[in-house]
C-alpha cells in the first residue's frame, strides 16, 4: 500500500498550532507541512500508514473544533501530488492546460489525486492558499482528451460538496501564459 496523507485546515492560526501539536503527539506520522495561509487560515498536512494518518486528522479535528474547515485523508496518495505542492515538478507544456479552482485547500490536494489517477496528466503545481484569499488551485498539463477526463473526474467526485469553485481546460496555452504558471 501507498503512503496515505491527511489534511486539516484551519481558520485560526492559534487553532492551528494547537491542532498541529496534538496530530503529532496522537500518532507517528511525519509532518509534511504546517503554515498560515491566506486569509488567515493554518494547513497542517502529515503523512505515514493510513491507520497513523487518520488517527492524526482525527486529533487535529478534535482539537480545532469549529474552527476546522476542512480535512481529508487520502489512503494511496499519488506519487505526483506532494512534489507538486512542493513547486519542485516543471513539466515540459503539452497540448492542454488545465486548472482546477477550489474554496479549500484540501480538496485542491483532492483534486490533484483524482485528476493524476484518472487520466495521464502531469501535475504542474497545487498551489495552496498563498497569496490567494484563501482558494487553491491545481494545474496540469496533457492532451486535451486527458485533461479534459480528468477535469470530468474531478466534478463528478467533487463537485457535489461546494468545494470547486471553477475548471478551465484550455487548449495550446500561449507560451507566454504557461511560463508564467511555472
Amino acid at each position: 500500500m501507498g503512503l496515505a496523507i491527511g489534511t486539516v485546515e484551519l481558520n485560526s492560526i492559534a487553532s492551528g498550532v494547537n491542532a498541529g501539536d496534538a496530530m503529532l503527539k496522537a500518532a507517528k506520522v511525519k509532518l509534511v507541512m504546517a503554515q498560515p495561509v491566506c486569509p488567515g487560515k493554518y494547513v497542517l498536512i502529515v503523512a505515514g500508514d493510513t491507520s497513523s494518518v487518520e488517527t492524526a486528522v482525527d486529533a487535529g479535528r478534535k482539537t480545532g473544533k469549529d474552527k476546522v474547515v476542512d480535512t481529508n485523508l487520502i489512503s494511496s496518495i499519488a506519487s505526483e501530488v506532494i512534489p507538486a505542492i512542493m513547486r519542485t515538478t516543471a513539466p515540459e507544456q503539452k497540448e492542454a492546460v488545465g486548472i482546477i479552482e477550489t474554496f479549500s485547500l484540501a480538496s485542491a490536494i483532492l483534486a490533484a489525486d483524482h485528476a493524476v489517477k484518472s487520466a495521464a496528466v502531469e501535475l504542474m503545481e497545487v498551489r495552496l492558499g498563498r497569496g490567494l484569499g484563501g482558494k487553491s488551485f491545481v494545474v496540469m498539463t496533457g492532451n486535451v482528451s486527458d485533461v479534459s477526463t480528468a477535469a470530468d473526474t474531478v466534478k463528478r467526485q467533487l463537485g457535489g460538496d461546494g468545494m470547486i469553485l471553477n475548471i478551465e481546460v484550455i487548449p495550446s496555452l500561449h507560451r507566454d501564459i504557461y511560463e508564467a504558471l511555472l
